[in-house]
């Protein structure tokens, strides 16, 4: 027994030796989410991008130690990556306000492209096929076994946790359990993975026998199951060719998750299509590419159906990217009799690149423009460009309305203000121009065919945070208490008067000696700063200041979103706190 666990420190002190920058951004990235769930203060944004850029480090360092191993340049990548992931740091906006959907592109996107260099880094040379899907089926194999072994080191440790602090009656507090679970689900993780990866590239390369389970799985359960579907997509293209009708847009995807699924699946039957035991297997990698052509014809259809409707945003240039990069696969491998798989991982991360950093034809821009191009159509169709400017008094349908509107707020969070600014009055210009989201839809004063609100299209805004500093304010009240009865603040009683569930709405301060304000307005400008297609939205800026008499109030809003009862602008308040002093 001592033999055996001085043999596991062994190899524990060996992995800290082979890959000390890896392990150390799995620390820097357990110990940022442990801060983070500790903090709540205005540092928290600048924990949350070393928490990214560590979680890139992970695998992009990885990747470098493998080809640092292939060319024997120990230490030069590894610096060539800590100086990639400090500038990926300063990339990143300095504030969460900043922070929009743009910055979520790009790091789903350069996480793929982190992993995909992992796959084929140490083979860009002439490697043997061979030995390349051998470290990738030990990467895959590593990555499952880690999977496992992590989730029950997880749930043992916070068993155990449990177990001491009931049977001992201690009192632990609460963050403890999700601090656990992160540390172990990061830096457990990260070292049992590298564990399994012993001493690197040549035990990743290193041969051994197809493994029975992947087989089996591969087999008998992925390859019958894409079968299925090629049927029912097949049959549904035969629905379309038959009652000539455009393709649904939920299709794309399928046909895409059939796509990358049967890749994946001839990918880990690749040693068995030359077993002519495995007739199966050699069939279907046979007919695979052959099958995607008529489906690759009706994914193309179906895209541009959708892109010339509404044009190109991020979500849509990725599909037809990864499309068009499909359709490159199936002509390389029908074509190319001797096909190396190497050419999947390769190309896929070209493309991916491609898309984040070639000029004009990126994903940012080329979306950027088609949404210009979109809204000089719709403003044009719809003859509502007067003297440059938008008429807002124009008649104008509730759906065009929208559509409008949605796309000055696309452009707007990619902060294309110059070009939105030019439509607009100078007043309404300077209304808009400090806040992040431009949202036009309330602007327009003569909109015909209203259609009745979609309650899960509302915008609920909400604050994440549930305890208030008070240090330079008296008195603290909630909204209710402040509702059913007014208080009485160096004499002069305070009372909120509020109705938001009638047709006219109020939502009223009132002192005693007869000043007043009128909060709704505020509030509305709030939540149209931030009201946009999406569902929650949460900001720790969900407050307003204001005088009233001699009190100065600031107005802690728990959470905003619209009514639904059909008025105009309407609004509904939760959970409310009043600072004043």
């Amino acid at each position: 027994m001592q033999k055996k666990i001085l043999n596991v420190f062994r190899k524990v002190q060996i992995a800290f030796l082979k890959y000390p920058l890896v392990l150390a951004m799995a620390v820097i990235m357990s110990a940022s989410v442990v801060m983070l769930i500790e903090s709540s203060g205005a540092d928290n944004f600048r924990l949350v991008k070393i928490v990214i850029c560590s979680s890139l480090g992970i695998s992009l360092l990885f990747a470098l130690k493998m080809l640092s191993q292939r060319l024997g340049k120990t230490y030069l990548l590894q610096i060539v990556g800590i100086l990639f992931l400090i500038g990926f740091y300063f990339i990143l906006p300095a504030s969460e306000d900043d922070f929009t959907e743009v910055h979520v592109y790009i790091l789903i996107t350069s996480y793929i492209l982190s992993h995909l260099l992992v796959s084929f880094i140490p083979f860009v040379n002439q490697q043997p096929e061979a030995t390349f899907w051998q470290y990738n089926k030990n990467l895959f194999v590593n990555i499952v076994l880690t999977a496992i072994f992590t989730g029950v080191l997880t749930g043992g440790v916070m068993l155990a946790v449990v177990a001491v602090e009931q049977l001992f009656a201690l009192d632990f507090r609460q963050n403890i359990y999700p601090q656990i679970f992160f540390v172990m689900s990061i830096t457990g993780s990260t070292l049992i993975f590298l564990l399994f990866s012993d001493s690197g590239l040549s035990s990743l390369e290193r041969s051994s026998e197809y493994p029975v389970v992947l087989k089996f799985f591969t087999q008998f359960i992925l390859i019958p199951l894409l079968l299925i579907y090629l049927v029912i997509l097949y049959f549904y293209a035969g629905k379309i060719a038959v009652m000539w009708e455009l393709p649904e847009g939920w299709v794309s995807y399928l046909i895409l998750a059939y796509s990358i699924i049967g890749i994946l699946a001839l990918l880990l039957v690749h040693p068995l299509k030359l077993d002519s035991a495995r007739s199966w297997v050699k069939i279907f990698s046979n007919l695979f590419y052959y099958t995607l052509v008529p489906l690759l014809v009706l994914l193309f259809v179906a895209i541009a159906t959708r892109i010339l409707e509404y044009g190109y945003t991020e979500p849509r240039y990725f599909v037809v990217l990864i499309a068009v990069w499909l359709l490159f696969v199936v002509i390389y491998f029908i074509v190319f009799k001797k096909s190396s798989i190497k050419f999947i991982p390769i190309s896929l991360f070209i493309f991916g690149l491609f898309s984040l950093i070639f000029p004009y034809l990126n994903a940012f821009s080329v979306a950027k423009r088609s949404q210009r191009t979109q809204l000089e159509l719709l403003l044009a169709e719809n003859r509502l460009a007067k003297d440059g400017k938008i008429d807002f008094n124009a008649e104008i349908s509730s759906d065009m309305a929208r559509n409008i509107a949605d796309k000055f707020e696309f452009l707007s969070l990619r902060q294309d203000y110059d070009y939105l600014g030019n439509y607009l009055q100078d007043s309404l210009h300077r209304k808009l121009i400090d806040s992040d989201r431009w949202y036009i839809r309330d602007q327009f004063t003569n909109v015909t065919h209203i259609e009745p609100v979609d309650r899960s299209e509302i915008t609920l805004v909400s604050n994440p945070t549930r305890l208030h500093p008070v240090s330079g304010f008296r008195y603290a009240i909630s909204e209710e208490d402040l509702h059913q009865s007014a208080v009485v603040i160096d004499g002069k009683k305070l009372r909120l008067t509020k109705n938001l569930y009638s047709s006219s709405q109020i939502y009223k301060l009132t002192l005693s000696t007869g000043e007043e304000i009128d909060l709704l307005p505020i509030i509305k400008n709030l939540y149209k700063k931030y009201q946009s297609p999406d569902i929650e939205i949460e900001t720790a800026k969900l407050f307003i200041e204001f005088s009233l008499g001699e009190l100065e109030i600031k107005m802690i809003l728990g959470a905003i979103d619209r009514s639904d009862i059909g008025q105009d602008d309407p609004i509904n308040i939760y959970d409310s706190v009043f600072l004043i002093k």
